[in-house]
């Protein structure tokens, strides 16, 4: 048995002081821990009232981190994002005010509501990790994760995110509804919230963002096999070669998975083998997360449109048709 850390049990604290507030979506918080872990953002897509907005939300006060809330909208400016400069008649200068995006934890609630240029300013804050405005630019905090929302159901006046932009996600995760069990469980927590008798079954201090920032350094240290690391780079090139594997898997995909996906694919196996406390990566892990990982990543034909395959299906016929070392 693996030498547990200190981080480990941490963050094993952590995801059950989660999970007693968000109940009924195990993979949406072990995806959000993930995240974290892999120093990555999540674009979440699941239907109204399922705890998406309140995950996030719990996850910030169990990390001694800051969390802000932006409901995406049509008439949304990128400065309602990124902040502006104010005119000080004071002291006759330009002050920056910064915005939202300068907070640790950010929910882009419904990111598909937000015109080109919205969108654009929050693809810079994820991907270069800092903010432009006029000629100044200035780092966002170490700790900055985004976590964005999309409806399913509504799609009128929506502004679909650009491939460019949902490359940037490091995973796609889909919430679907909790089981009856679950449901029950929901009811109990909402009436003890509503009565202020709601207690947390054990006691949980929050972690510190430098124990997160320690966590990611153990969890590229992970052990990956030399086979497994081809496994899972064969997954992301057979996705750009899929007429190796089947000339029906060819005939469904359009495009394949950029370079971006190899490394989200290694960094989320190895984030998922170290949440479970082991120190090795199995081919399961690399299978369970290829699915949130090349969601979004893939572009399928219309052939595959009008045949009514998912993106779901293509993964995983992918994922049966490859060797396993």
């Amino acid at each position: 048995m693996p030498e547990i850390s200190h981080s480990q049990t941490a963050f094993q604290q952590l995801k059950l002081y989660i999970s007693e507030q968000i109940i009924g979506q195990d993979t949406l918080v072990e995806r959000m821990l993930i995240a974290l872990l892999a120093d990555g953002h999540m674009l979440v897509e699941g239907a109204p009232g399922l705890a998406k907005t309140r995950a996030i939300n719990v996850l910030s006060k169990g990390i001694e981190a800051d969390f802000h809330r932006v409901q995406f909208t049509p008439d949304l400016l990128p400065a309602d994002l990124t902040g502006t400069e104010i005119y000080r008649p004071q002291q006759g200068s330009f002050e920056f005010q910064k915005g939202p995006l300068f907070h640790n934890l950010v929910l882009a609630d419904e990111i598909n509501r937000s015109p080109a240029k919205v969108q654009a300013a929050l693809l810079e804050a994820m991907a270069e990790r800092q903010i432009t405005v006029g000629s100044m630019t200035y780092p966002l905090p170490e700790l900055f994760m985004v976590m964005a929302t999309q409806n399913p159901i509504e799609q009128e006046g929506t502004y679909p995110l650009p491939e460019a932009q949902l490359d940037r996600f490091l995973l796609h995760v889909s919430v679907d509804y909790p089981k009856a069990e679950h449901e029950k469980a929901i009811l109990h927590l909402a009436r003890a919230e509503a009565k202020g008798s709601f207690k947390q079954k054990n006691d949980f201090q929050a972690i510190s963002q430098q124990a997160v920032l320690t966590a990611r350094d153990e969890v590229l240290d992970i052990h990956m096999a030399e086979s497994l690391e081809e496994y899972l780079l064969q997954i992301i090139l057979a996705t750009r070669n899929p007429e190796a594997y089947g000339k029906d898997l060819a005939a469904w995909l359009q495009y394949g998975a950029s370079p971006r996906a190899s490394i989200a694919l290694d960094r989320c196996s190895r984030a998922k083998a170290w949440l479970q406390q082991r120190d090795y990566v199995g081919p399961e892990d690399i299978q369970d997360m290829a699915f949130d990982v090349l969601r979004h990543r893939l572009i399928l034909s219309y052939e595959a449109e009008a045949e009514g395959i998912t993106t779901d299906h293509f993964i995983k016929e992918l994922i049966s048709r490859i060797a396993v070392p």
